[in-house]
Protein backbone atom coordinates (compact mmCIF):
# COMPACT_ATOMS: atom_id res chain seq x y z
CA UNK A 1 0.00 0.00 0.00
CA UNK A 2 2.94 2.56 0.85
CA UNK A 3 4.34 1.80 -3.00
CA UNK A 4 0.56 2.53 -4.24
CA UNK A 5 0.45 6.18 -2.15
CA UNK A 6 3.93 6.81 -3.48
CA UNK A 7 3.32 6.26 -7.11
CA UNK A 8 -0.26 8.62 -6.38
CA UNK A 9 1.86 11.08 -4.64
CA UNK A 10 4.21 10.72 -7.32
CA UNK A 11 1.18 11.31 -10.14
CA UNK A 12 0.17 13.93 -8.39
CA UNK A 13 3.18 16.32 -8.53
CA UNK A 14 3.58 15.72 -12.00
CA UNK A 15 -0.07 15.93 -12.98
CA UNK A 16 -0.74 19.05 -11.15
CA UNK A 17 2.88 20.74 -9.40
CA UNK A 18 4.02 23.13 -12.11
CA UNK A 19 0.37 24.24 -12.25
CA UNK A 20 0.10 25.52 -8.29
CA UNK A 21 3.55 26.71 -8.75
CA UNK A 22 2.80 29.28 -11.12
CA UNK A 23 -0.12 29.47 -9.12
CA UNK A 24 2.07 30.31 -5.81
CA UNK A 25 4.47 32.62 -7.43
CA UNK A 26 1.74 35.13 -9.22
CA UNK A 27 0.73 34.78 -5.68
CA UNK A 28 3.74 35.53 -3.68
CA UNK A 29 5.93 37.12 -6.52
CA UNK A 30 8.73 34.43 -5.31
CA UNK A 31 10.33 31.68 -6.89
CA UNK A 32 11.80 30.30 -3.40
CA UNK A 33 8.39 30.78 -1.73
CA UNK A 34 6.54 29.19 -4.63
CA UNK A 35 8.66 25.69 -3.83
CA UNK A 36 7.94 25.62 -0.14
CA UNK A 37 4.09 26.22 -1.18
CA UNK A 38 4.18 23.33 -3.77
CA UNK A 39 6.03 21.28 -1.29
CA UNK A 40 4.07 21.40 1.69
CA UNK A 41 0.55 21.76 -0.65
CA UNK A 42 1.63 18.24 -1.73
CA UNK A 43 2.63 17.34 1.52
CA UNK A 44 -1.05 17.87 3.06
CA UNK A 45 -2.46 16.08 0.20
CA UNK A 46 -0.12 12.67 1.08
CA UNK A 47 -1.22 13.62 4.54
CA UNK A 48 -4.95 13.62 3.80
CA UNK A 49 -5.80 9.81 2.27
CA UNK A 50 -8.86 10.81 1.20
CA UNK A 51 -7.70 13.27 -1.01
CA UNK A 52 -5.51 10.81 -3.11
CA UNK A 53 -8.93 9.04 -3.96
CA UNK A 54 -10.95 11.64 -5.53
CA UNK A 55 -10.89 12.02 -9.04
CA UNK A 56 -8.15 14.44 -10.47
CA UNK A 57 -10.21 17.91 -11.50
CA UNK A 58 -11.42 17.83 -7.30
CA UNK A 59 -7.86 17.14 -6.27
CA UNK A 60 -6.91 20.13 -8.03
CA UNK A 61 -9.47 22.47 -7.08
CA UNK A 62 -8.31 21.07 -3.16
CA UNK A 63 -4.66 21.67 -4.27
CA UNK A 64 -5.16 25.42 -4.99
CA UNK A 65 -7.16 25.83 -1.69
CA UNK A 66 -4.84 24.48 0.15
CA UNK A 67 -1.56 26.54 -1.83
CA UNK A 68 -3.87 29.58 -1.79
CA UNK A 69 -4.63 29.23 2.72
CA UNK A 70 -0.77 28.63 2.70
CA UNK A 71 0.15 31.95 0.86
CA UNK A 72 -2.21 33.58 2.99
CA UNK A 73 -0.69 31.91 6.55
CA UNK A 74 2.42 33.23 5.12
CA UNK A 75 1.88 36.73 4.56
CA UNK A 76 -0.27 36.70 8.30
CA UNK A 77 2.60 35.28 10.03
CA UNK A 78 4.96 37.29 11.94
CA UNK A 79 7.62 36.20 9.61
CA UNK A 80 6.57 38.23 7.33
CA UNK A 81 5.53 41.27 8.83
CA UNK A 82 9.59 41.39 10.40
CA UNK A 83 8.04 41.04 14.16
CA UNK A 84 10.73 39.67 16.69
CA UNK A 85 10.17 39.03 20.14
CA UNK A 86 12.24 41.37 22.71
CA UNK A 87 14.43 40.04 25.53
CA UNK A 88 13.07 42.76 27.90
CA UNK A 89 9.30 44.32 27.94
CA UNK A 90 9.66 48.67 26.13
CA UNK A 91 10.15 50.85 28.44
CA UNK A 92 6.94 52.32 29.84
CA UNK A 93 5.58 55.63 27.95
CA UNK A 94 5.62 58.71 30.67
CA UNK A 95 2.45 60.91 30.41
CA UNK A 96 2.46 63.90 28.95
CA UNK A 97 0.92 66.28 31.08
CA UNK A 98 1.55 69.46 28.88
CA UNK A 99 -2.04 69.46 27.81
CA UNK A 100 -3.58 68.78 30.79
CA UNK A 101 -1.14 72.12 32.48
CA UNK A 102 -1.88 73.74 29.16
CA UNK A 103 -5.72 73.60 29.62
CA UNK A 104 -5.33 74.34 33.03
CA UNK A 105 -4.45 77.75 32.75
CA UNK A 106 -6.58 78.32 29.51
CA UNK A 107 -9.38 77.85 31.90
CA UNK A 108 -8.00 79.65 35.26
CA UNK A 109 -7.55 82.71 33.00
CA UNK A 110 -11.29 82.51 31.40
CA UNK A 111 -12.11 82.52 34.72
CA UNK A 112 -10.79 85.59 35.56
CA UNK A 113 -12.89 87.22 32.68
CA UNK A 114 -16.32 86.09 34.95
CA UNK A 115 -17.70 88.38 37.54
CA UNK A 116 -17.19 86.85 41.12
CA UNK A 117 -20.24 85.37 41.77
CA UNK A 118 -19.75 84.05 38.19
CA UNK A 119 -16.61 82.59 39.11
CA UNK A 120 -17.50 81.50 42.73
CA UNK A 121 -20.49 79.19 41.64
CA UNK A 122 -18.81 77.45 38.92
CA UNK A 123 -16.01 76.96 40.70
CA UNK A 124 -17.90 76.06 44.02
CA UNK A 125 -20.02 73.55 41.70
CA UNK A 126 -17.44 72.20 39.40
CA UNK A 127 -14.22 71.54 41.13
CA UNK A 128 -15.58 71.81 44.70
CA UNK A 129 -18.22 69.02 44.02
CA UNK A 130 -21.21 70.86 45.61
CA UNK A 131 -24.60 70.70 44.14
CA UNK A 132 -26.98 73.44 43.94
CA UNK A 133 -28.54 72.99 47.10
CA UNK A 134 -24.75 73.50 48.89
CA UNK A 135 -23.77 75.81 47.24
CA UNK A 136 -27.25 77.83 47.52
CA UNK A 137 -26.89 77.30 51.40
CA UNK A 138 -23.49 78.22 51.66
CA UNK A 139 -23.81 81.28 49.24
CA UNK A 140 -26.89 82.43 51.48
CA UNK A 141 -28.84 82.86 47.71
CA UNK A 142 -31.72 80.56 46.36
CA UNK A 143 -31.61 77.91 44.34
CA UNK A 144 -33.00 79.71 41.02
CA UNK A 145 -30.00 82.19 41.42
CA UNK A 146 -27.29 79.26 41.63
CA UNK A 147 -28.77 77.81 38.51
CA UNK A 148 -28.67 81.35 36.83
CA UNK A 149 -25.47 81.72 37.69
CA UNK A 150 -24.03 78.62 36.65
CA UNK A 151 -25.72 78.78 33.43
CA UNK A 152 -24.62 82.25 32.47
CA UNK A 153 -21.36 81.53 34.17
CA UNK A 154 -20.68 78.66 31.69
CA UNK A 155 -22.01 81.09 28.41
CA UNK A 156 -19.45 83.64 29.51
CA UNK A 157 -16.71 81.03 30.30
CA UNK A 158 -17.37 79.47 27.21
CA UNK A 159 -17.59 83.00 25.37
CA UNK A 160 -14.00 83.57 26.83
CA UNK A 161 -12.35 80.27 26.08
CA UNK A 162 -13.53 80.96 22.32
CA UNK A 163 -11.72 84.45 22.26
CA UNK A 164 -8.17 82.78 23.53
CA UNK A 165 -8.96 80.48 20.19
CA UNK A 166 -10.36 77.32 21.63
CA UNK A 167 -12.51 75.50 19.76
CA UNK A 168 -13.47 72.21 21.83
Amino acid sequence: MAVDRASVLRELHDLHAAVIWRYAVRLTRNASTADDIVQETLLRAWKTPRILDQDPASVRSWLFTVARNLVIDDARSAHSRHEFTANEPPDRAIEDRIDGLFDTLLVAEALKALSEDHRTAIVRAYFGGMNTAELAAELGVAEGTVKSRLHYGLRALRLALQETGVTR
